[in-house]
């Protein structure tokens, strides 16, 4: 039985790969550690049919390297057991992963001691974001290279090389330009889909011929698993929040929409929970309870289902009222805090020590509390606090007035004249 297109046409070495000029163009990095004969582990992330695993099996064939390869869901110990006695045989194994976000715990534990001593190369896979998605142990040992879309030319080009090539179509098979510009756009940078298109219109087409309504025919929409233009998933994951920020309840849905259908429930719910603490906070810090709920409700659910809880959230936090005073309050203070080696005032301290009992904080005193001074001496009149200046609603509008009432207070590290 003839192998798909898509697995015929896998490149063994660089020059056949398409696109990735910033990872495999002339001095770039794969390119160098072809030449060099050296290679680390490192991590490929990006959507899927972007070529990670393609990259790692062109790299490992071209150095001429051993390899092994195994996926993160469905390997278990006794696998990995197995690839290191190989590594010991072969002194060294570069060992592919396959979804490496999926990597539990006692996969790592197994993983990393070699890793550390050189035993394996591992290159990974993910289509998830790894600075989220990866585990701190395994992201701190790889290089993170991202595997970006193809464009449309990258991909005429892939088109025109596998019906020409001997492992594709020998020039059995023509195409018109219009045509083979609609696989190239309808593709999405997606290159396994587009050789995909392409079969199915070989088998489809009369007289070996591949004209733009028997694409049209066998593809009725584009390949919208992440973005139909080139700007990329993360650009739809940051026009996303930009557009709740501005209160643009269509846009956001639209966003919503485009990263519901590449089932990036990942970025939805980091982007949701960032949106309700830091845009929408103290105008309606019940939103951000119920954004937790959603997305609880959503992981639950599981998609497409999960639009609706996810809809619901989205729709509130657009149209909800906003307000930065709590995140550019806290950050005022980090930024303080980060500068500021100041020790904790001694009457605050858990147990301190050496001082007389009538300095010591009153744990009874309730009526009192808030007459103490809490910073440091040396920090004592600095207001991190930002009051929002265009206060809509009246949970934070409370809470602004309180916090000018307390200003009134006289606050004293002096604890014995409050006694």
């Amino acid at each position: 039985m003839q192998q798909p297109l898509a697995i015929r046409l896998r490149p063994t070495k660089l020059d056949e790969v398409f696109g990735q000029q910033h990872l495999t163009g002339e001095n770039m990095l794969l390119r160098r550690c072809v030449s060099q004969q050296h290679l680390f582990s490192m991590i490929f992330y990006g959507p899927p049919g972007f070529g990670k695993t393609t990259l790692a099996l062109a790299l490992a064939s071209e150095l001429n390297l051993p390899y092994r390869s195994i996926s993160a869901v469905t390997g278990n110990k006794k696998d990995l057991v197995e690839i290191f006695e190989q590594a010991k045989l072969s002194n060294g194994l570069i060992v592919i992963i396959d979804e490496i976000h999926r990597l539990n715990k006692d996969k790592q534990d197994l993983l990393l001691p070699h890793i550390e001593t050189g035993l394996i190369t591992v290159i990974g896979a993910t289509t998830s974001n790894p600075y989220f998605a990866i585990n701190p142990a395994v992201r701190s040992r790889c290089h993170l290279l991202e595997v970006k879309s193809l464009t449309v030319d990258d991909a005429e080009k892939a088109i025109d090389f596998a019906l020409t090539s001997e492992k594709g179509y020998k020039g059995t098979i023509s195409i018109d330009a219009d045509a083979k510009r609609l696989i190239a756009y309808h593709c999405n940078g997606d290159l396994r889909y587009a050789y995909n298109l392409i079969e199915i219109c070989a088998m489809g087409c009369f007289n070996n011929h591949i004209d733009v309504e028997l694409v049209k025919k066998y593809s009725s929409m584009a390949n919208m698993h992440y973005d139909h233009d080139e700007d990329g998933h993360y650009d739809a994951v940051s026009a996303f929040q930009k557009s709740i920020r501005g209160s643009d309840v269509n846009a956001a849905l639209f966003y919503l929409s485009r990263l519901a259908m590449a089932n990036d429930l990942d970025s939805i719910e980091r982007r949701l929970l960032v949106i309700a603490y830091e845009d929408v906070g103290l105008a309606n810090p019940a939103a951000c309870a119920r954004t937790v709920n959603a997305l609880d409700a959503a992981r639950r659910i599981g998609f497409p289902e999960a639009l609706i809880p996810l809809g619901v959230s989205v729709i509130e936090l657009a149209l909800s009222p906003k307000s930065r005073s709590a995140v550019d309050s806290v950050h005022n203070a980090y930024r303080v805090a980060e500068k500021s080696p100041y020790a904790v005032p001694v009457y605050l301290r858990l147990n301190p020590v050496g001082l007389a009992d009538e300095d010591k904080y009153d744990y009874s005193g309730y009526h009192k509390f808030s007459r103490i001074q809490y910073l440091p001496d040396e920090l004592k009149d600095m207001e991190f606090f930002v009051p929002n200046n265009n206060i809509s609603n009246p949970y934070e509008e409370s809470l602004v007035k309180n916090y000018f009432k307390l200003k009134q207070y006289y606050r004293t590290n002096k604890l014995k004249t409050l006694k």
